[in-house]
């Protein structure tokens, strides 16, 4: 059985998971929003992965899942669940993230302190300061509390 007390439906376009809501930013699309605030090196997010071999990547690049998956170890892929691959990119986040292989997960961990209603953003890069060029054009807005659809 799975219990669903901490998701609450506001509207076919917001919906709040326990500490985060998923919601409209005005110009990268949905995004991740803090309910409460977090503080520098607290865990925002622990979410498993379901890991793709490294053999079916290339298949895995043809699909819309390409923008949503992880670099994992061995040159396979991770797709992580929950709300894990909703978070948008930042050159300047105020998260990052860690992986952990063994278990099969990947944390999401404050960079710093972060408000309610600030939207939740980690560097694709991997690395908080890492400042190389990714895959599409970056956007980045000074954005908090969703926007009400």
């Amino acid at each position: 059985m799975v219990l669903l007390a901490s998701t609450k439906k506001l509207s076919n376009r917001r919906r709040v998971v326990g500490m985060l809501i998923v919601g409209n930013t005005n110009l990268k699309g949905r995004g991740v929003f803090a309910q409460k605030g977090f503080l520098k090196g607290e865990m925002i997010e622990r979410s498993p992965v379901v890991v793709i071999p490294a053999e079916q990547v290339e298949f895995l690049d043809k699909t819309v899942l390409s923008n949503y998956y992880y670099d994992w170890e061995d040159k396979s892929a991770a797709i992580a669940l929950g709300l894990m691959s909703l978070f948008n990119h930042s050159y300047d986040p105020n998260t990052y993230y860690v992986k952990k292989f063994a278990k099969g997960e990947v944390e999401l961990i404050a960079y710093r302190d972060i408000k309610v209603g600030e939207e939740i953003t980690a560097n694709y890069n991997g690395s908080p300061n890492d400042q190389s060029v990714i895959w599409f054009d970056v956007v980045d807005e000074i954005f908090s509390t969703p926007l009400k659809t």
